[in-house]
């Protein structure tokens, strides 16, 4: 996963490759401690679960390939910021 960094209360954006049907963690990258977390944009061809507050699996359907995006909101603070920040993650799905 690519995914460019942000200070809390920045907006960032990821891209992750995965097969059909396959799951992938996507953990959030942004320096400091992540205090809470949700999904503000569901997947339209797979599957967003939150495990933990800094960390969410990402399951692929299966039988599809294509392109599919999701979002992740979470709350932190960091050495030079607090905030929220929204993670748009792009998926290609092969």
């Amino acid at each position: 996963m690519s995914v460019t960094l942000a200070d809390w209360g920045e907006n960032s954006t990821g891209d992750i490759d995965i097969a059909s049907g396959e799951s992938c963690q996507i953990p959030i990258g942004i320096r400091g401690t992540v205090t809470d977390s949700s999904i503000s944009q569901k997947p339209a061809y797979g599957k967003l679960k939150k495990i933990n507050a800094s960390t969410f699996e990402y399951r692929a359907k299966a039988k599809y390939k294509g392109s599919d995006s999701f979002a992740i909101k979470a709350t932190g603070k960091g050495p030079k910021a607090s905030g929220t920040s929204v993670i748009t993650v792009h998926a290609t799905i092969k």
